[in-house]
């Protein structure tokens, strides 16, 4: 007998309140509406008020995230196992490094089964660091627990196989991407003016390429008076690789970049973009990069896992060099340099690979599917 969807109790765990708010809305969206019970746990931000009002119950979770000391992560395991004891929830999914770890063992110790999503590997194998061998163990240990372990695309999959990170690799599943509301990112015209406007959105980190982005820019505008180099997003962010406030208003000074702090509504900025840029390092499926192609934006990004799931070079945009300003400022230029038809080619393309790979509908489809597998309760 299946039982009352009514009494489904989920929760959702994660290093920030916004990135569940901005990028699982529409998941969000279909648990509520078909009663169930959400339970967001993270660390407190702007975005606890609405999730409120869309029904989510929010738990407020100590999560040290640029912290080493074992002391914090123990607090974050401690917390988690109180509120599962606690809520007894059907299923838990994990987001994000530590989330991922000590949520996995909290759940494992509360017997309440538990979905790990790794959402981009980030310093773990960016780094050769003593706190990256040291997560890439506790992974190791963490990830015998989970029910499954999504991975957002393939090159991460390979490389938890390759540092043999993963005690049940049946378990492993592939998510591609967590998907983007089509509707909501509507198609918009290139726009026809003078100026050429590049912007990289995102939290401002290192390891998202900005330096690069940044040094592209200064050997540009020298020759481009008509390019415009834009930055979106939160600066000192609690992360290892965080860029300070300083730093920015450094190139403000300079004149090489506007920096348009954050946003609650990124389209209207994607639109009056002629190019979205993300030189990172290493991503999971960049929420960025699919809601610039599903608005009909050329992107320019490295040839890097995730960003290569996005980018087709030479179709819906350009990849570059990792960590190479001059790879990068020679796609830039490209780019800008295209003639207007070709850039609106890439642009159409964009939004078909998008509707194609990455609509949200089936990303909605396959948490339906696990939920009840593992709980018995359809929705």
């Amino acid at each position: 007998m299946t039982k009352e969807k009514s009494s489904l109790r989920i929760a959702l765990v994660c290093n920030t309140a916004w990135a569940i708010y901005t990028y699982r809305r529409g998941l969000l969206r279909m648990l509520t509406e078909r009663g169930a019970q959400v339970t967001i746990i993270a660390p407190r931000d702007r975005t606890f008020e609405p999730l409120m009002e869309m029904g989510c119950r929010c738990v407020e979770l100590p999560v040290a995230s640029k912290g080493t000391d074992p002391r914090d992560d123990l607090k974050t395991l401690a917390a988690l196992y109180r509120e599962y004891r606690a809520t007894r929830p059907h299923i838990v999914f994990h987001y994000t490094i530590k989330p991922n770890i000590y949520g996995s063992l909290a759940a494992m110790l509360a017997r309440v089964p538990s979905i790990a999503v790794t959402t981009g590997l980030g310093y773990v194998f960016i780094q050769k660091s003593r706190t990256a061998q040291v997560a890439k163990r506790l992974y190791r240990f963490a990830f015998r627990f989970p029910r499954e372990i999504w991975f957002l695309n393939q090159d991460d999959h390979a490389a938890f196989v390759h540092e043999n990170l993963l005690a049940h690799p049946d378990r492993a599943r592939r998510l591609h991407g967590e998907g983007v509301d089509l509707d909501e990112f509507a198609f918009e015209p290139l726009p026809v003016r003078e100026d050429f406007v590049f912007i990289l959105i995102g939290r401002l980190l290192w390891d998202k390429g900005v330096a690069e982005y940044v040094e592209a820019a200064r050997r540009l505008k020298a020759r481009f008076p008509h390019a415009r180099f834009q930055l979106l997003g939160p600066v000192g962010v609690d992360n290892p690789s965080a860029i300070s406030r300083t730093d920015v208003a450094q190139w403000e000074a300079e004149n090489i970049v506007e920096y348009l702090g954050e946003a609650h509504d990124v389209r209207p900025l994607v639109a009056a973009a002629d190019c979205v840029v993300l030189p990172s390092y290493r991503e999971g499926v960049p929420r960025t990069l699919m809601e610039a192609s599903a608005m009909g934006r050329p992107i320019v990004a490295t040839d890097v896992p995730g960003c290569r799931e996005v980018v087709a070079h030479g179709e819906n945009g350009l990849l570059c060099e990792v960590k190479s300003a001059d790879s990068l400022a020679q796609a830039l230029e490209r780019m800008m340099t295209l003639p207007a038809e070709e850039r609106a080619a890439m642009a159409q393309r964009g939004r078909e690979k998008v509707a194609r790979e990455f609509d949200e509908k089936n990303v909605v489809e396959r948490y339906k599917g696990t939920i009840h597998a593992i709980t018995g309760i359809s929705l």
